[in-house]
């Protein structure tokens, strides 16, 4: 399909002999953002290993543009969950966000047209995530939530179709990751690139998902948020009682199953 962007059918993957989940099915298009939730240890950043050509699955198929997942697509964007920056760093964002448009940081292009070109793709990618001003200021005197910007622009500087990020709301408070989460869903409208987002809280994101991949207990639960966010289908997917209860200002809170997970991530 031409707006289709990934699908995995009947998927398994394995991480050191054990089956991490299995039997995952879905579809992702284009312009849609996507919530990858569920308990720490689940497998949300297998997920992305897998789609990012890391690994390989042990069973089904799994196509990104219609494909099998290969390392190094520059169709894929991709802001990991952890950013090592030394505070005693003079590099500056701008010359971050450019290698999101190289891809190589030992050969750049020194062509009039190569010069231009990157330029323009820098300027508009800080642009795009209201950080033009921010792009003199060397990464070690930036803010979390500065910086999250900054590494969603190198993401978006080569201009990519997928966009995954993982865990961008972990570090910022509450009024910071709200406005992460808009800026994400303003991109995705705007530039119409599928987004997937890993998060542990589903309440900043709850306004404006397409789509919910909830992992947990081995298996992977699929659909819109008012399909996979219910007491019903949490309560089949962890095999136990689970309540999915709402506050009075709209905010989901999941009551159960979480207890029996690890906590490190495969």
């Amino acid at each position: 399909m031409a707006g289709e962007i990934a699908r995995a059918d009947h998927l398994e993957v394995e991480y050191g002999g054990h089956v991490v989940w299995s039997d995952a099915n879905f579809r992702i298009q284009r312009g849609e953002l996507v919530a990858v939730i569920g308990p720490n240890g689940a497998g949300k950043t297998t997920l992305f290993r897998l789609l990012l050509g890391l690994i390989r699955p042990s069973r089904g198929d799994l196509r990104v543009f219609e494909e099998a997942p290969r390392r190094g697509n520059r169709k894929i964007g991709y802001v990991p969950q952890s950013h090592a920056v030394d505070r005693d760093t003079n590099v500056e964002a701008v010359q971050l966000v450019r290698l999101g448009f190289s891809g190589n940081r030992w050969v750049p292009n020194i062509t009039p047209r190569g010069i231009r070109a990157e330029r323009s793709a820098t300027d508009e990618a800080l642009r795009s995530v209201g950080a033009t001003e921010l792009a003199k200021k060397s990464l070690g005197a930036m803010s979390g939530g500065e910086l999250q910007r900054i590494f969603l622009a190198e993401a978006l500087a080569g201009s990519p179709e997928l966009l995954l990020l993982d865990e961008p709301l972990a570090s910022l408070d509450l009024r910071r990751a709200k406005e992460l989460v808009d800026l994400v869903d303003g991109l995705v409208r705007t530039r119409n690139v599928a987004t997937l987002l890993v998060a542990h809280d589903i309440n900043p994101l709850i306004h404006c998902l397409d789509k919910v991949i909830y992992i947990a207990n081995g298996q992977v639960a699929t659909g819109l948020p008012s399909e996979v966010l219910t007491t019903e289908s949490l309560s089949a997917l962890y095999g136990v009682r689970v309540e999915v209860l709402h506050d009075s200002r709209g905010n989901m809170v999941i009551v159960g199953g979480e207890d029996s997970h690890p906590d490190s991530e495969p």
